[in-house]
């Protein structure tokens, strides 16, 4: 599959609706807390960034609204409307807090709402609620995905990858596929916000999964893996088709085959709940402000996201990759890692084959 340069607009934008959450999770991103900010964008301006998101042209961004937890805010469902209104395609990263209830999932399929993503990170209620802070996580992460089974939500499920989650994802891949979920997402850590508590699992290790990924079963019925943060895993795929199909096999595998090319920056951009544009939410670098900034703008030629769509420009192996274009690192990683965003993705064991750099 040929990656794709995202210099006009992205392919997917995640707004964090708010801040405020009633788990308490220790890998939290956003580090998230019981109230509102009193910062956060207000509704008026909520719909103001979602004209904008709808200004990218005729290929409009896919709308994620995420948290913290979007149901905390009682204006979600109006934010939802109006995204449809102008012609937006919206899901929603709900927590599993007892504000989660059947009632609420079916009310976000009739606002039409595409999909929703939920979160497991372990296989069992102990391994799980141990990660999210909070008893009883667990099953309500269950009960609101079986209660999507007469709707049209699409549901992701997505688990954290991390030392402390890495001999459980098989366990965590059978509920997946037993609940017959569409897509099951690996996060992989990047530390920052208070996954810096967290120990990653090194280069070897994520070799040795993204291969183990790449040999899943495929096909109807289960579900098709992808990765956030760890975009490698669109090299282990096309080169597990070649070792199985032969040559010529580089797109056969659904699984890694969305969005090649697509990184922090490039296809994806960030907006926070006071505003604050950035590549991802695992990448807090701010190139402007929605209060004072056009969004469109920003993405198209604040310098920040200039640099993260040229791969080319990438230092270490990453930028002399014969995948750079295909992959190009986690960019997140590489900032959190080194302070420099342009550095290589320590999490990656591949040694390119040849010089493509400059």
């Amino acid at each position: 599959m040929t990656p794709r340069l995202f210099d006009s607009a992205p392919m997917r934008v995640y707004w964090e609706v708010t801040r405020a959450c009633g788990l308490a999770c220790r890998h939290c991103r956003a580090e998230a807390s019981l109230a509102r900010d009193p910062d956060e964008l207000t509704t008026a301006e909520g719909h103001a960034v979602l004209d904008r998101i709808a200004a990218f042209g005729d290929t409009k961004p896919h709308a994620i609204l995420t948290g913290g937890d979007p149901v905390e805010r009682a204006d979600l469902f109006e934010l939802i409307a109006h995204a449809k209104d102008v012609g937006l395609r919206v899901s929603v990263s709900p927590s599993a807090t007892p504000r989660l209830t059947p009632e609420v999932v079916q009310r976000l399929a009739a606002a039409g709402v595409d999909a929703i993503s939920l979160s497991i990170d372990g296989s069992s209620p102990a391994r799980h609620d141990a990660l999210r802070g909070v008893g009883g996580c667990f099953e309500r992460t269950l009960s609101a995905a079986r209660a999507t089974a007469t709707t049209s939500l699409q549901v992701q499920v997505n688990t954290l990858v991390c030392a402390e989650t890495l001999d459980d994802l098989p366990a965590i891949y059978a509920l997946v596929r037993d609940l017959r979920l569409a897509r099951w997402s690996l996060f992989f850590l990047v530390t920052v916000g208070r996954g810096a508590v967290l120990a990653p699992i090194d280069s070897v290790q994520a070799e040795r999964l993204l291969q183990w990924l790449a040999s899943l079963e495929r096909g109807q019925g289960v579900p098709i893996v992808t990765t956030t943060e760890a975009p490698q895993f669109r090299r282990v795929v096309i080169e597990h088709g070649r070792q199985v199909h032969g040559p010529g096999t580089d797109s056969s595998h659904p699984h890694g085959g969305v969005g090649h090319g697509v990184r922090d920056g490039n296809g994806v951009m960030f907006i926070s709940h006071s505003g604050d544009i950035s590549p991802s939410g695992f990448l807090p670098l701010a190139a402007g402000n929605v209060r004072r900034d056009d969004l469109v703008e920003t993405y198209r030629h604040a310098p920040l996201f200039v640099a993260l769509r040229r791969a080319d420009t990438f230092g270490g192996r990453c930028g002399r990759c014969e995948y750079r274009e295909i992959c190009g690192g986690s960019r997140a990683r590489a900032w959190s890692a080194t302070g420099d965003v342009l550095a290589e993705d320590p999490l990656c064991a591949y040694e390119p084959r040849a010089h493509f750099g400059p």
